[in-house]
């Protein structure tokens, strides 16, 4: 199990960096249509979009681990009485099936 979680951190990382140089991309691609920034002016215009960017890139995903996790718990829930009604189906079977073998049995046995 370390593994997976490992892996996952790393996903994680790497989907977030991801998302950093898009905001990066975004905010440099914004500044580029106002051309009479200065350096100091862009500079400060690009970090505040990034900051901006990342604060609501965070929430969102914020809100889609929650959701995530609201419906793994709904589903293990629907599993878990899946499987019960499957495993009370099967042991239903099993003893119909045994009792039709005991009274075939009893019927060989009278003749």
């Amino acid at each position: 199990m370390q593994l997976d979680q490992a892996v996952n951190e790393i996903e994680g990382f790497l989907l977030w960096e991801a998302e950093k140089d898009r905001a990066r991309t975004r905010a440099e691609e914004f500044c580029a249509g106002l051309p009479w920034l200065t350096d100091t002016q862009r500079r400060e215009v690009e970090l505040r979009y990034c900051q901006d960017q990342h604060q609501t890139s965070r929430a969102y995903l914020e809100r889609i681990a929650t959701r995530s996790a609201a419906l793994r718990t709904e589903y293990e829930g629907v599993y878990r009485a899946l499987r019960r009604r499957l495993i009370t189906a099967f042991l239903a079977g099993t003893v119909a099936v045994a009792a039709l073998a005991a009274l075939a049995a009893v019927g060989m046995s009278t003749r």
